[in-house]
């Protein structure tokens, strides 16, 4: 029986709202320090990313954080720009060929739009449970490409040249041009600051524990790197005016809170935009669930994944009403919220506000803050993405999958984001579809003595002139009956004294039209031959299905609750066994 829908359903707040106290709000006010101490530089730098002003990254934060708290389910997530959509969103806005920042801030917009309103669908629709077809080895292939391309196109900034490119080969060829104009004072500070931020996170963590400090003083000082850097940078800047030694900087960010802005509406831009913004959801769908899962879990707490397509989607179409671009939720940070002690969503409304009082208050101090800060920052953040051993795995696994997780970590790399993952994701299918068209199907004996059966070629078992046992290791479905239909009449050709064919159907979940038909035509086939047809060991749901057709009504054999019993019935009617 349906439950009745509530209101407290979409809206999440109404229940964990019940039980929040002072407890809770202390946890969740040291956390939101802590995460808006790391997401305020990195929001800047991955506005960049998506070649967006920097306060476009201020102002996904705020609206992010904000809606998803009311609309979301993790206690931990903390939604916001990440590294992998920036990128995407700056392939997606680069093949529009847009000349004036005007039109790419809005072209953002419709795509933050579209990408919530896709997502929102899916959620009011139930099928969360869309993340399970993704395949971790080809997204986690895409997010290694990912980081690679980024972590390339900020070594324009590290290097403090200018670049241009959405693949390895253009980003590449780009830089070798301008090799020879390296700016030294800029390549200097770019390297101090990564060095520090690592630091920050190793040594300095390090040190701090050995000291018996506190785990959330050690999660809050480890990870202040990028806010250190960032005013320590800005700070010589200004004292020693780098900027007239070549070192580029941040400029001029408007102070205040976004106004109210509306997304560009006309057909041919949300034609242009609308697959980009699919692939983009999907991506930030699966990113967000698979930390939020992990995070949930450590805390036995559930998330319900129709619902974080409505938070995430809700929180998309908020951003695209204020001068942000699409956003999910973010791995580095949701595992620094969880360290920290978030209790609750509320965490991230908190993390908003301050944010909003850094737009209201302190943007001025922007203008002095290098870019080759914010590249450091970046390439800090993506090195953990890079993970090129499941390559390895996938090669000693499954050559299928291997081709999967190769074709979409090159064609990433070599093409383009939204080819690499649209290409790994059909890939994957195309893999699927392969693999299950030929079953893993097994001739099957029993082990003397017991009641048990197993793959004659693995086993030694016993079986009989007159009967052949198959056991069917998948469900059978359009894509893989031919398959099973001319096995069976091959294997016939090996007895021929053979009286009784047995399906066993233990490992068989579903049979599709498709496949009953199949069943039919090879019951028909054997009687004509003489041949009976007996199916053992079938599941409750599909029989419930298989009753209501024709195919035991006209079945030449019968249906066995047991395999064992099949063939003590089935044995007495011919020859004695033979030992395989």
């Amino acid at each position: 029986m349906n439950r009745p829908i509530t209101l407290d359903q979409y809206l999440p707040i109404l229940k964990w709202g019940k039980q929040y106290d002072k407890t809770k709000l202390t946890d969740d006010s040291m956390a939101s320090v802590i995460v808006a101490i790391m997401l305020i530089p990195q929001a800047l730098a991955y506005a960049l990313v998506a070649g967006l002003p920097p306060q476009a990254g201020l102002y996904a934060s705020i609206f992010g954080l904000s809606v998803y708290a009311l609309f979301g389910t993790s206690n931990s997530l903390s939604v916001g720009p990440v590294a992998v959509l920036s990128l995407m969103t700056a392939a997606a806005l680069a093949k529009l060929g847009l000349d004036d920042p005007g039109q790419v801030v809005a072209a953002a917009l419709t795509l933050a739009f579209l990408s919530g309103v896709f997502l929102l669908m899916l959620g009011l629709l139930r099928l969360g449970f869309m993340a399970n077809f993704l395949s971790h080895p080809v997204i986690s292939a895409f997010i290694t490409a990912s980081a690679i391309i980024i972590g390339l196109s900020q070594l324009q900034h590290l290097l403090g040249i200018s670049s241009s490119g959405q693949n390895v080969v253009e980003l590449l060829t780009s830089l070798s041009r301008s090799i020879d104009e390296i700016n030294w004072p800029t390549l200097a500070l770019g390297i101090a600051s990564i060095i520090i931020i690592i630091w920050c996170r190793t040594g300095l963590k390090f040190w701090l524990r050995k000291r018996d400090c506190s785990v959330r003083l050690v999660t809050s000082i480890s990870r202040s790197g990028p806010i250190f850097i960032a005013l320590l940078s800005g700070l010589l800047c200004y004292v020693l005016r780098l900027d007239q030694h070549g070192v580029e900087l941040l400029g001029y960010v408007p102070a205040g809170l976004p106004g109210f802005t509306v997304p560009d509406f006309s057909a041919e831009l949300i034609r242009n935009l609308f697959w980009s913004a699919v692939l983009l959801s999907i991506i930030g769908f699966v990113e967000s669930v698979s930390v939020a899962q992990t995070l949930s879990a450590k805390r036995r707490e559930k998330i319900d994944l129709d619902q974080e397509l409505v938070g995430l989607g809700a929180a998309n179409i908020a951003t695209s009403f204020s001068g942000g671009f699409p956003v999910c939720g973010g791995f580095s940070r949701s595992v620094v919220n969880f360290d920290a002690g978030a209790a609750s969503p509320a965490s991230g409304f908190f993390t908003a506000i301050l944010i909003a009082l850094v737009a209201l208050l302190f943007t001025p101090l922007l203008f002095w803050l290098p870019k080759v800060a914010l590249a450091s920052i970046i390439v800090v953040a993506v090195y953990p993405l890079l993970d090129f051993s499941t390559l390895g795995k996938a090669w000693r696994y499954s050559k299928a999958d291997f081709t999967a997780v190769s074709i979409t970590l090159f064609l990433t790399l070599l093409v383009g984001v939204e080819i690499g993952i649209a290409a790994g994701v059909l890939a994957s299918i195309l893999m699927h579809l392969y693999k299950t068209s030929q079953p893993h199907v097994a001739v099957i004996g029993r082990v003397p003595g017991t009641e048990h059966f197993r793959n004659v070629h693995r086993h030694e078992v016993e079986t009989f002139d007159n009967i052949l046992s198959i056991r069917i290791d998948e469900s059978l479905y359009f894509a893989n009956t031919r398959f099973l239909e001319e096995l069976i009449f091959s294997l016939m050709a090996e007895k021929p004294r053979l009286e009784h064919v047995v399906l066993m159907c233990t490992a068989v979940n579903a049979i599709d039209m498709s496949a009953l038909q199949t069943l039919e035509k090879i019951n028909q086939t054997l009687s004509e031959l003489g041949i009976k047809l007996h199916l053992s060991e079938v599941k409750g749901p599909i029989m419930d299905k298989l009753i209501k057709t024709n195919l035991f009504a006209n079945l030449s054999g019968a249906n066995y609750l047991s395999h064992n019993q099949a063939v003590e019935d089935l044995r007495d009617q011919g020859p004695a066994p033979v030992d395989t």
